[in-house]
């Protein structure tokens, strides 16, 4: 059987055209409204062509010519009742088939079809049933939304993401509601998500303009990593940070090559320091989606300082020297005497250093706090105090004398206020006035073998062996108090 409206051949039994979607009436329902309307014009046509039975015979009393006359024009008036009520009942009847027509293009009629279709398992009637509506009302989300549950229940999920495309094609945008549009969005993911095809999301949030919606669903996003400053030069060592819409794992290169998931992984800020960095950076989120790959370049001109200056030269000393060094402005001075290179993890500079006995090397740096190093200064120091006593003698010394006030109950370092023992160690050589002493720290051990630094530092003149505390006087400048 053909369409009559479209002429395409279709399958035995179809009611509904599977190509435009016009329905197929063999006889046609009319409405009770539309038979009653019909019904009534023919009573009026009927009653219009009966004569009326009370006027009868009147014509014997008046003349042959009024009679002649009289009843042509009785012939006349039947005539146009007759093409009066003709005009009338067509006139009904296009009113009737127009009313007919438009109930079953209705929105309402072509959804109550479809859902009949859908509940006798005939989804392809329903859908065309649902694309016939379409036609006539494309503003009608609910029809699409439909549709693509026929789709979904045949396990036809292409299908049914295409009928929810339509919804949340940009073209289509006025025609929706915001909400209809968020649950499109929602019903295309869930399907999306149940393939397991994270890729399309990512395509379809990338592509979506409403801020609002891809909030929503920013978890099956992969953005490309921000970084926290804008590429370009520095005067200053910049902590660049890097983050990403949504958890998973940023891989960077600090050289210009591509990263890849073999590239360290960003935990922490980097720290450009002086010099030029190319960085290259990609996000991938917990569903394996990885972004595009961003580059910046970054170069960072910091000012070096100015290497340490140590008024005191290489050399060697007979008589105990405090070794004082320069700062340069914004740094700080770090120092090492056993060779090594200074960093910012080696002793930090607090004031002049007492010059060790026998020969020393040392090391100074300034490190601005840009955390920028300077070159290094070196000096080596050789102190020989010639008739000094020994720095065992000075520390025995100290001990016997401490012994000796009731300071310590033995040698051993026993005393009465501690349940531990102290010991002493020879420190530096420190000029006290005019006189050189050494300087003896005390050390406290509580039984574990560990020793911690007291509070106390003791005085030893290097040639007599006289025994003394350190302290200071009100200028603040060092006094040897006597034990």
């Amino acid at each position: 059987m053909k369409c009559p409206h479209c002429g395409h051949e279709m399958p035995e039994g179809y009611l509904i055209c599977d190509k435009c979607g016009e329905e197929i009436r063999i006889v046609p329902d009319f409405e009770p409204e539309i038979e009653n309307s019909i019904t009534e014009t023919l009573s009026t046509l009927v009653s219009l062509q009966e004569e009326p039975e009370d006027g009868e015979g009147t014509a014997a009393e008046e003349d042959v010519e009024t009679e002649e006359f009289d009843v042509s024009s009785q012939k006349r008036g039947r005539g146009v009742q007759i093409v009066l009520a003709l005009a009338i009942l067509l006139v009904v009847g296009l009113i009737s088939y127009s009313l007919y027509t438009f109930h079953i293009k209705t929105v309402e009629y072509q959804i109550n079809r479809a859902e009949t279709y859908a509940e006798n398992g005939d989804y392809d009637q329903a859908v065309a049933c649902l694309e016939a509506a379409y036609a006539a009302y494309p503003e009608e989300a609910r029809i699409l939304f439909l549709e693509a549950d026929y789709y979904y229940l045949q396990e036809q999920d292409t299908a049914a993401i295409s009928a929810l495309m339509r919804i949340i094609d940009k073209e289509n945008s006025s025609r929706y509601s915001e909400e209809d549009v968020e649950e499109a969005y929602s019903k295309i993911i869930t399907i999306y998500a149940n393939q397991e095809s994270y890729g399309q999301i990512n395509d379809l949030l990338r592509d979506c303009e409403n801020e609002r919606i891809v909030s929503m669903f920013q978890g099956y996003l992969a953005m490309e990593p921000e970084f926290s400053y804008v590429e370009g030069s520095y005067a200053e060592v910049i902590p660049l940070k890097l983050s990403s819409n949504t958890s998973g794992t940023i891989y960077y290169t600090l050289d210009g090559t591509k990263p890849d998931k073999n590239s360290p992984i960003y935990t922490a800020p980097l720290f450009l320091e002086t010099g030029e960095y190319t960085v290259s950076a990609f996000f991938v989120n917990d569903y394996g989606i990885e972004s595009d790959i961003v580059t910046k370049t970054y170069v960072i001109n910091l000012a070096v300082p100015n290497a340490p200056e140590v008024e005191l030269y290489s050399g060697e000393y007979s008589e105990a020297t405090m070794i004082a060094v320069e700062p340069a402005e914004g740094c700080k001075i770090f120092y090492t005497t056993d060779e090594s290179e200074p960093t910012a993890d080696s002793v930090p500079y607090t004031g002049p250093i007492p010059m060790p006995l026998g020969t020393t090397l040392f090391k100074f740096v300034n490190i601005s706090s840009e955390g920028i190093a300077s070159e290094v200064t070196t000096r080596t120091y050789t102190l020989r105090l010639r008739g000094a006593i020994a720095t065992d003698t000075a520390v025995a010394n100290l001990v016997n004398r401490l012994v000796e006030t009731g300071y310590l109950e033995d040698v051993t370092g026993r005393n009465v206020r501690q349940a531990g023992t102290l010991s002493y160690q020879f420190s530096s050589v420190l000029r006290v006035g005019w006189d050189d002493y050494y300087t003896i720290y005390e050390y406290y051990d509580d039984g574990t073998g560990i020793l911690s630094r007291t509070d106390k530092v003791f005085l030893v003149q290097v040639y007599t062996g006289e025994a003394a505390q350190l302290g200071y006087d009100e200028a603040g400048n060092f006094v040897a108090n006597p034990i």
